[in-house]
């Protein structure tokens, strides 16, 4: 009987070859490609922000989404708002109001933007939309708000040549601490905000007014999970710190403010929740020798973002 040479496995049944797979294996995938074209380097996500900018097409909002149309209601609220830039697409009037200066300079401010649509509506159209409060002859429309995805504010930084500088906020619910926040990160040079999608302050009217004009140019994101997104920015090679009255490592001795940096402020009652601060590569304390149990969000924010940039500078 002749012999048979194929080699034998465990296996039953007829064995086939691997079909040049093997050889191929070894024949090695050619050079590296430059960074500017592999997927999720920041040299290929800068590329492509400035490809977009050049064709005129606004960045990608890779799941940011939108926030609800808000009504401004009153006549000081909505002169204030007006005044501070709060982006506005209607401003409705009753018919035959008193024509008051609040009235008068509402209208001019508004006029003046060119872009905002002035409606005259009876005062029980303005009762229905406003369900019933005390609007004075005065409702300013907000359009919602589009927020960032956390991946644009890195296209951001990496598009500037620098070390991405952010802000997380965990359980921050006072949209005029999210407005401060974002004047600050925009005072410092920091590179946006990050908010979760529950149980945390939107960019409302008041975080506008708050934020003084800044929130047009200072990006906020938001993630539907916020320690979720702080793993993805630890896995993109990003320091995440996180802020806490028992940290282990006070301010001045933190040296990763130097380089690429997420700064997690929680809320001033609660502190970090225990997953984000699980997360945290460190808890940083703020000094505070006057004795003060805490800050509020958009101080200490502050207090961190500025010793940021002096070491940056």
């Amino acid at each position: 009987m002749a012999a048979n040479n194929r080699r034998m496995s465990g296996k039953k049944g007829a064995q086939v070859g691997s079909g040049g797979k093997r050889r191929r294996g070894l024949e090695g995938k050619g050079p590296t490609p430059p960074a500017e074209m592999r997927k999720g380097h920041a040299k290929q996500r800068a590329a492509a922000a400035k490809t977009r900018r050049a064709q005129g097409r606004p960045q990608q909002r890779r799941g940011g989404g939108r926030s609800t149309s808000e009504l401004v209601v009153g006549r000081n609220p909505v002169v204030e708002a007006l005044r501070e830039g709060v982006p506005a697409n209607t401003l409705y009037v009753q018919q035959f109001i008193d024509n008051d200066e609040r009235v008068r300079e509402a209208l001019q401010l508004a006029a003046e933007r060119g872009n905002i649509n002035l409606m005259e509506a009876p005062r029980p159209e303005l009762d229905r939309m406003t369900n019933g409060l005390n609007h004075q002859g005065l409702v300013l429309q907000v359009p919602p708000y589009e927020y960032a995805h956390p991946e644009d504010l890195l296209d951001a930084a990496a598009d500037e040549g620098e070390d991405p500088l952010v802000v997380a906020l965990d359980g921050v619910t006072d949209p005029r601490n999210l407005g401060a926040v974002v004047r600050s990160v925009s005072a410092f040079g920091g590179h946006g905000v990050v908010v979760p999608e529950r149980r945390s302050a939107g960019m409302t009217a008041g975080a506008w007014k708050t934020s003084a004009g800044t929130a047009a140019r200072t990006p906020v994101a938001r993630a539907t999970n916020l320690t979720r997104a702080l793993e993805a920015y630890k896995k993109a090679g990003i320091t995440v710190v996180g802020l806490a009255a028992d940290g282990e490592v006070e301010l001045g001795d933190l040296e990763a403010l130097d380089g690429p940096v997420v700064i997690v402020v929680g809320s001033e009652g609660k502190g970090l929740s225990r997953l984000v601060g699980e997360t945290c590569d460190a808890r940083v304390r703020i000094p505070m020798p006057g004795g003060a149990e805490s800050l509020n969000a958009g101080v200490a924010a502050g207090i961190v973002l500025y010793e940021a940039a002096r070491r940056r500078s």
